[in-house]
């Protein structure tokens, strides 16, 4: 489906992304004759590093496949970091790690043998006022020695919401800006966006996947006025330009992507049972069960997050001298087209299969069929 355009003072605005075409010209094909972590396109495609980056990279990091890196993981939350870890493998990435804390490692290490797990992170209960500064340090030092290998980090699914870890995460995001590394925050990563702007602000690398009620909040401490669906492309395109030009994705019926200079929206595919990760289901009175929904839909909202991620991450390798509208747009708004558009696909063919009783896990599972019927490997 072709986007539709129309201008307001220097502001784009798009009736509907042309997400299948954004999401087959990001999207690496596969070539046998390459290693793992390799994908070559065809010669219009010119694969490209950041200039900060590509001064220490050789030649096959142009074509890599992606690592991907979730912090968050705590005691309480561990099925959050796992969803949105295995998702990135199941879409394409080379590796994806998770970065969480010792209680919650053990755990995540059992749901999958895939993921690499790094239990580094500490709560407030296990660590001594004394023995703060020391620990952070130690955490700081143990993130640094793999950020130079990471293509994206995904910030707060399974986070929690404990102060020292908070602290903690706040000084891996300033490391993450510092290296030029991309970050897509959600979760309990968004409480900690929405107290600490400054964590984000002015980076056009970071990425917000807010909930309905994430995305109030952040409407109230930025715009300092609650939010307006009748006016919601505006007011997504005022938020994204207050916080300095990051992306945000504003889940909903249609998802809402905005970077502060235009404004698209995802509507394809979905599912009856609104297992799309859609953030306004409480707004929806014709549910049945608004309170499940919602629970079902924040999982989803995790698989989502490394959709965006990978996506985005292909998205900054890649240029196409055919395809002027896709070599000219910011990589984090492509991102953002690519991974809600699989997502709801996924989510259509899983309702296809399971009907009421569809379950995250069955989203999962349908990510890569989703990609082949778009992006067909030979």
């Amino acid at each position: 489906m072709q986007g539709v355009r129309f201008s307001s003072g220097a502001a784009s605005f798009s009736l509907e992304a042309d997400a299948e075409n954004v999401l087959r010209a990001i999207t690496p094909t596969l070539d046998p004759n390459r290693h793992k972590g390799q994908a070559e396109r065809s010669k219009s495609l010119l694969w490209v590093c950041t200039e900060e980056r590509s001064k220490s990279a050789n030649i096959s990091s142009l074509f890599w496949s992606g690592n991907i890196a979730v912090i968050g993981g705590c005691r309480e939350y561990t099925g959050a970091p796992y969803f949105a870890a295995i998702s990135a493998l199941k879409i394409g990435a080379d590796l994806s790690h998770v970065f969480c804390t010792r209680d919650a490692a053990s755990v995540i290490k059992s749901y999958s043998p895939e993921l690499i797990v790094h239990p580094i992170l500490e709560e407030s209960y296990s660590v001594r006022d004394e023995d703060k500064s020391f620990i952070l340090e130690n955490v700081l030092g143990e993130v640094d020695k793999w950020m130079e290998r990471f293509d994206c980090l995904v910030i707060g699914p399974g986070l929690g919401r404990d102060p020292f870890l908070l602290d903690c995460v706040s000084k891996i995001i300033k490391h993450a800006r510092q290296s030029n590394v991309p970050i897509v925050i959600d979760g309990d990563g968004l409480f900690l966006i929405t107290n600490w702007l400054d964590l984000v602000s002015g980076y056009h690398l970071a990425v917000l996947t807010p909930n309905v009620n994430e995305y109030k909040r952040l409407v109230q401490k930025v715009l300092s006025c609650e939010v307006n669906d009748e006016d919601a492309r505006e007011q997504l395109l005022s938020l994204a330009k207050r916080i300095g030009g990051v992306t945000i994705l504003r889940k909903g019926k249609a998802d809402l992507i905005s970077d502060g200079e235009t404004v698209e929206s995802v509507s394809i595919y979905g599912s009856p049972r609104r297992c799309g990760g859609q953030g306004d289901i409480l707004l929806e009175g014709k549910f049945l069960f608004p309170s499940f929904r919602l629970f079902f839909c924040e999982w989803l909202l995790f698989v989502c997050v490394n959709c965006v991620a990978i996506f985005l991450s292909w998205a900054r390798q890649i240029v196409t001298d055919e395809n002027l509208s896709i070599s000219s747009r910011n990589p984090t708004m492509l991102g953002c087209i690519a991974g809600s558009t699989l997502m709801r696909k996924a989510a259509s063919l899983a309702f296809e299969n399971k009907k009421r009783s569809t379950l995250t896990t069955d989203i999962i599972e349908c990510l890569g069929r989703s990609l082949q019927d778009i992006c067909p490997v030979p």
